[in-house]
């Protein structure tokens, strides 16, 4: 894929990157799947090569960088068919909110380790009942003398049984209008009252989902986040980061999934001349090519944004490179597995069980009706619905 836009240290991260994925692959990928472990191997490495933390701050052990750096590495590791997902949650989103509006003493405690990968933080935001609708969230916090006591539920928070800890989005009460805010709380796995449950999915992925259960749990002062009346502004410069990195998983699965077709199209024959000569073959690849080409420009767009610091801007872009991504990438792995016929359903060719963490880019961490309802809205300025 073209990197004529990118300065040449980008290319050279692209491709270092690229490099240490060709040395996992796909296969490593599968076999900690079956394995039921966690990537911890490739996870180290990405850390020991500064690869995890290029978005944090230099002093606090990071690159110091920003998320055109770290959605190369998610990007270029997604094609070689060993993307990280918590690099989406631990880095991009914890590690941003914490350095964008932590306290000193929290950016010390934690920055230095999610910068290199020693430590790693969970980030529960979705409900049973309120999705990921900030407005809804049934996550209480109130205050017990100098204590915050947190209670609630969350649903599909990633990697809960890995983290270190947990990014929690909870409300609380405004002491002036007597609503509810969002606040943001660190909360240490090991903190009594905080229960979690695997939840059984179809989806096949070392990254397990679960669901959090918040019974009366006690947290310090320092537990909450930054400002407790900059709630809203907090929790979206967390999601920018996370669409622009879910847009990177996408692109970067897609490319492994058409790379994987072009290549059986390009030797697999079946009359005369290989199957990738037919035009019904060559012209959907070269359409899923075009399509991730375009999404990756917007997620482009949308980083650039984001690390000049232009949140609204970002915010736009980043929900527009999401969208694009999740399409681009569901069309590319369902075209990859039908240029591979029945082949394409294997276990040897690896790439049916794309099919399923494919359609992860459209629904998470936030569907396409309601990116599309964000446009309507904020770009078009049409009337909501709701």
């Amino acid at each position: 894929m073209s990197t004529v836009l990118e300065t040449e240290e980008h290319q050279a991260l692209r491709d270092a990157v690229a490099a240490l994925g060709k040395r996992y692959g796909r296969d490593y990928m599968t076999s900690v799947i079956r394995e039921g472990s966690h990537p911890r191997e490739l996870w180290t490495d990405a850390a020991e090569l500064g690869y995890l933390g290029v978005n944090l701050p230099e002093e606090y052990g990071g690159g110091g960088g920003g998320m055109a750096e770290l959605s190369i590495v998610l990007e270029e590791l997604g094609a070689a068919g060993s993307p990280l997902l918590m690099m989406v949650v631990s880095p991009a989103i914890c590690g941003t909110v914490i350095a964008r509006f932590g306290t000193e003493g929290q950016k010390r405690q934690w920055l230095p380790g999610l910068a290199d990968g020693t430590t790693t933080m969970a980030f529960g935001i979705t409900e049973p009942d309120a999705g990921s609708n900030s407005h809804r969230i049934t996550t209480t916090a109130r205050r017990d003398g100098g204590d915050w006591v947190l209670t609630g539920r969350k649903v599909f928070v990633s990697g809960v049984d890995i983290a270190d800890a947990t990014l929690v989005v909870g409300r609380t009460e405004d002491a002036r209008t007597g609503s509810l805010k969002p606040c943001l709380f660190i909360v240490p796995r090991e903190t009594p009252g905080f229960g979690r449950s695997q939840i059984d999915m179809e989806l096949h992925a070392p990254e397990k989902q679960f669901e959090l259960v918040l019974d009366d749990v006690r947290l310090p002062a320092e537990a909450l986040v930054g400002d407790e009346d900059a709630g809203l502004l907090q929790l979206f410069a967390g999601l920018n980061p996370e669409r622009i990195m879910t847009a990177a998983f996408g692109i970067g699965m897609g490319r492994y999934a058409l790379g994987k077709a072009v290549e059986y199209a390009r030797t697999r024959q079946v009359w005369k001349a290989p199957i990738g000569a037919h035009q019904a073959i060559a012209h959907p690849l070269a359409t899923a090519h075009i399509d991730l080409e375009l999404a990756r420009l917007m997620m482009q767009k949308a980083a650039r944004l984001y690390d000049a610091g232009d949140d609204t801007g970002a915010g736009e872009a980043a929900n527009m490179a999401k969208y694009a991504a999740g399409e681009a990438c569901v069309k590319a792995v369902d075209q990859a597995v039908h240029t591979l016929g029945g082949n394409g359903l294997t276990r040897e060719y690896g790439l049916a069980s794309l099919i399923t963490a494919a359609r992860v880019a459209r629904i998470a961490p936030v569907s396409r009706e309601m990116i599309l309802n964000y446009v309507s809205h904020q770009s078009l300025g049409l009337p909501k619905s709701y």
